[in-house]
């Protein structure tokens, strides 16, 4: 009797543990949102001198990730209702990468600020398909908490972003803001690979 009582709690336990990791792997993208949003404060001047550019031209540059970002939003919804929730997810990690690596590698202020319009279309796609997905899959009694996980990870992305523009500017290279903007490539891939683990929302 012992062991039939404790099975179902031992399932609900393991659901509850599912529930987190789906959610707090879904919520990495909110700490990209943050990061790739704040990243860009640390290396604004040394690109200013690097390519000696006029403050409107740098306030373009810097304004590039918000354009995007309004566009991501308006339609990030779409994919995630024609195509689903999870396949969504991962391809605004694709974008992440390819912000993170094309605004590090990009050779003129032109291609660092298309670069930083794609990924401007991860952070505002994914402030709508990851809490959506969150809130599907979670049961009504923790989907506050599950939600939340979202915001505070913006939070700590802007927070990880600024302690690491800290770090690598120590060293004072002239080319420093693009390993600034480069290293954002590390939890894409992280969050890359653990989307692969999380199941699937319903479509619609």
């Amino acid at each position: 009797m012992i062991c039939l009582t404790n099975q179902p709690t031992t399932h609900i336990m393991q659901n509850t543990n599912k529930l987190f990791f789906w959610s707090i792997t879904v919520a990495l993208g909110g700490f990209l949102f943050g990061f790739d949003t704040a990243v860009i404060s640390g290396g604004e001047q040394a690109i200013q001198s690097q390519w000696s550019l006029s403050d409107f031209m740098v306030g373009q540059m810097v304004a590039m990730g918000l354009y995007g970002t309004i566009a991501g939003a308006v339609f990030g919804g779409l994919p995630a209702e024609r195509w689903g929730r999870k396949p969504t997810l991962f391809w605004i990690g694709v974008l992440f990468l390819i912000c993170s690596l094309g605004s590090a590698l990009a050779p003129d202020v032109q291609t660092l600020m298309f670069f930083r319009f794609i990924g401007g279309l991860a952070v505002g796609a994914s402030s709508v398909v990851a809490p959506m997905y969150i809130a599907e899959i979670a049961p009504q009694d923790i989907r506050g908490r599950l939600t939340a996980m979202f915001q505070f990870n913006i939070v700590l992305g802007i927070l990880v972003a600024y302690l690491s523009n800290w770090l690598i500017g120590m060293s004072g290279g002239e080319s420093s803001w693009r390993l600034m903007l480069g290293v954002m490539a590390i939890p894409s891939v992280v969050y890359l690979l653990l989307a692969f683990l999380c199941r699937k929302a319903p479509v619609g």
